[in-house]
């Protein structure tokens, strides 16, 4: 046992002596978790701009500038009163959209000759178009009730069947889960979860792979000659100091008014299991690539595009059915789901088994395969030292005949 928590000591030595590896493990998290904390600490998009092009400067389209001007999405960043220069203006102005008021609108709305107001949506950001026309539909839409309740009030309609003559049904919708749509409670932890997984990986690609450039794992192997204990040598380290990075994003989440309390040891469980299955992956291609540099460029490849595939923003029945094989290997794929039903959703632990049981099984299998590819690695060394050991007896009894 003293033995054994000698090399776990020499293994924070060798992890705190990398200054590399030291920044990279502890600083990128930290990093991350400031940066994009505070990057998306608003939340909400707000004030974005649009361009109005009011044509028919009546009372009715002042009004519909107004509601515009009202809602919190929007800001009338530019109002003019044609069509010229609009492609050069929405560059300047970084607008959203253009909504353009036609001439004569308020006389044919009165006189029921139905006019189109045409609202052109800039998708060059997809994220900032969605929340702008998504606005600029309340905003009309709201104009348009307000518009054919007054001509039914004209009309006679008695009040109490004003709504029921403008609609024969109403339709309500109830936000659930992140209500306030909230993007830093929907996208924040998915990023940091995902640096996790990358340092995780970078610093166990390093931990075989040192040993076998250092030509150190003799030596390792002579103190340590089981496969196991070498095993858990090398992650129990990462193991602990990613509990250290677990428990500053909870600090956080804090930090940042996050409202993340629900299911934590449920999920505390969950991400133990994660960073198993994603450092046995680490450990596996630093036994297979003795190189540190080749086991740290295979892992990046891994670990870059983890997001992406991950099936976290883009879902993941809508991708190919070859790059949905591609992400089930990647544990990210697993845990992310998982923390989404138990934090975002409130939902309970049984229903994150599936993704359990998928984090197990490549914990399962790249775990053996570890062992394997070290058992073989320990038992040639192990035969070295044993022929070097042999052949050193034989150059003594030679020494001692000649002499």
């Amino acid at each position: 046992m003293k033995q054994f928590l000698a090399l776990l000591k020499r293994e924070f030595r060798l992890f705190w002596s990398n200054k590399v590896l030291r920044l990279l493990f502890i600083g990128a998290p930290l990093m991350y978790g400031i940066l994009i904390g505070y990057t998306y600490s608003k939340g909400k998009v707000t004030d974005l701009p649009i361009i109005v092009v009011d044509k028919d400067q009546s009372s009715l389209s002042r009004k519909a500038i107004q509601m515009m001007e009202d809602n919190e999405i929007l800001s009338v960043a530019a109002l003019r009163y044609d069509e010229s220069n609009l492609s050069r203006l929405t560059i300047e102005k970084d607008a959203a959209c253009i909504v353009i008021i036609p001439e004569n609108f308020e006389k044919k709305v009165l006189t029921k000759k139905y006019p189109e107001i045409t609202t052109i949506v800039n998708t060059a950001n997809v994220l900032t178009a969605n929340y702008a026309s998504g606005a600029l539909q309340v905003c009309l839409g709201t104009l348009k009730v307000g518009t054919q309740l007054e001509t039914l009030r004209k009309q006679g309609t008695p009040e109490h069947l004003l709504m029921s003559q403008y609609e024969p049904f109403q339709t309500t919708f109830i936000k659930k889960n992140n209500r306030s749509t909230n993007y830093m409670y929907f996208l924040w932890p998915g990023v940091l979860a995902t640096v996790l997984q990358q340092v995780i990986l970078l610093g166990l690609a390093l931990s075989f792979a040192s040993e076998f450039e250092n030509q150190t794992f003799s030596e390792l192997v002579r103190l340590v000659p089981s496969t196991f204990k070498l095993l858990c040598v090398k992650i129990i380290p990462y193991l602990i100091m990613s509990f250290g990075v677990w428990l500053m994003y909870w600090f956080f989440t804090w930090w940042f008014h996050i409202p993340f309390y629900n299911n934590l040891g449920a999920l505390t469980l969950v991400a133990g299991i994660f960073i198993i299955a994603v450092s046995f992956i680490g450990i596996l291609v630093s036994i297979l690539v003795p190189n540190q540099l080749k086991a740290t460029e295979i892992l990046m490849v891994i670990a870059t595009p983890s997001f992406i595939l991950s099936g976290f923003t883009w879902p993941l029945s809508q991708m190919p059915e070859w790059i949905q094989m591609i992400s089930n290997i990647i544990p990210l794929t697993h845990f992310l789901p998982a923390f989404r039903i138990l934090i975002i959703e409130n939902g309970s632990l049984d229903l994150t088994y599936p993704y359990i049981g998928k984090l197990c099984l490549i914990a399962f299998i790249c775990g053996i395969a570890s062992y394997i590819a070290l058992f073989i690695k320990i038992k040639k060394e192990l035969k070295i030292q044993k022929e070097q050991e042999e052949i050193i007896p034989l150059h003594e009894e030679e020494e001692k005949e000649e002499l």
